[in-house]
């Protein structure tokens, strides 16, 4: 199964070794996620309101990058600490 890797400039950029996101066989996968604005580089306060803004809209500038939106998500697995 072939695998592509998408780039955007629209969320941070990744803290390791990994793709932001990937697309294989028809799916889409987007790497975890943190609250740290792209434009800026600035961390999100520690509010979970606030971090979870910032993750989600982070999420979504990723999936309107490649022509997507939130009606096409199909799973998330979400971890509050």
């Amino acid at each position: 199964m072939a695998k592509r890797v998408l780039e955007t400039p629209s969320a941070p950029a990744a803290l390791g070794p990994y793709s932001v996101a990937v697309e294989a066989g028809g799916l889409v996968f987007i790497s975890g996620q943190v609250a740290i604005d792209p434009a800026t580089g600035d961390r999100a306060p520690d509010d979970v309101a606030a971090q979870t803004g910032q993750i989600m809209a982070n999420v979504g500038a990723i999936l309107g990058d490649i022509g997507l939106g939130f009606p096409d998500v199909v799973k998330t697995t979400i971890f509050l600490a």
